[in-house]
């Protein structure tokens, strides 16, 4: 059933244009449906991701709402400061912070916000 189907992440935005700028613009991501008013959807790898207005919801939830397996997480960290992404620092995830990776288990993780507050996170392969 659903396990053979692609998932999407549903990103909430209060404003379009201060998201847009962030995805396409920071991230580099290219919009592969324009046609749509209130939503806009983004090819991440082999799926889609969906970023919508929510004037009233959007940000805050607290958790990350969507998470990239990269294969060289060091280098896109930094590439992705220079764009002015600032990452964020989670003590209490019982990880030991190295710059701005969160290191332990195996794992290689570094989590930053977009202009909502939605939190997104960066997962490094492993490779």
């Amino acid at each position: 059933m659903l396990s053979e189907c692609n998932v999407m992440a549903t990103i909430a935005t209060k404003n379009m244009d201060r998201a847009r700028e962030f995805y396409e613009g920071k991230l580099g991501f290219k919009e592969v449906n324009p046609s749509m008013e209130d939503a806009r959807t983004y090819k991440s790898g082999d799926v889609v991701f969906l970023l919508y207005l929510a004037i009233e919801s959007a940000g805050g939830y607290g958790a990350t709402v969507a998470t990239w397996i990269v294969s060289d997480i060091e280098k896109l960290v930094v590439e992705l400061k220079k764009s002015g992404i600032k990452f964020e620092h989670y003590p209490d995830e019982g990880m030991e912070i190295e710059g701005d990776l969160h290191v332990g288990e195996g794992m290689k993780v570094a989590w930053f916000k977009d202009p909502d507050g939605n939190i997104l996170c960066l997962v490094d392969d492993g490779q």
